[in-house]
């Protein structure tokens, strides 16, 4: 199972309080369960330059880590049980793009980078910046989920 495990694959999803951040997520989770993979879930919080105390910023990162498995829980809990994968759930301060470009570049298992980009108007700076000028120094694919997909056409494509 260790070395299974070592191999699987590895579904990168950023997210944040976004619907289309949910859609990726379920595409991440369907996919995941399909191709005996795993997801791995990061969101970035900005530093807050008014944040003194360590104090502080440590209970806005542990808010943010309860509020992103909240997020995990209601929107692929389900698929996750059923399909016996879990997801590990990081939370990182610093700059959005430069955060998950790191981060990436750290971990040779990440299969994709997964990015719910918005049904309408600017798609988010992330997918604008990886499907732009970075787009071929990354490490993996980046999958564009539009978050205008239903269930339904995710359980399809996934």
């Amino acid at each position: 199972m260790g070395e299974q495990q070592a191999q699987a694959r590895t579904y990168l999803v950023v997210i944040d309080d976004s619907e289309e951040a949910r859609v990726a997520l379920r595409f991440a989770a369907r996919r995941a369960a399909k191709t005996s993979g795993r997801i791995e879930i990061l969101a970035v919080v900005e530093p807050q330059d008014f944040v003194q105390w360590g104090g502080v910023q440590a209970a806005i990162e542990e808010e943010q880590q309860l509020r992103i498995e909240g997020i995990v829980s209601a929107s692929v809990g389900e698929i996750l049980d059923e399909a016996g994968i879990t997801a590990n759930i990081i939370v990182q301060q610093g700059e959005p793009v430069r955060t998950v470009r790191d981060y990436i570049g750290a971990r040779e298992e990440i299969a994709a980078l997964v990015l719910g980009t918005a049904p309408s108007g600017s798609p988010g700076p992330l997918v604008a910046h990886f499907t732009g000028n970075d787009a071929g120094k990354l490490p993996c694919p980046v999958m564009i989920i539009p978050g205008s997909l239903s269930d339904e056409r995710l359980e399809q494509l996934s």
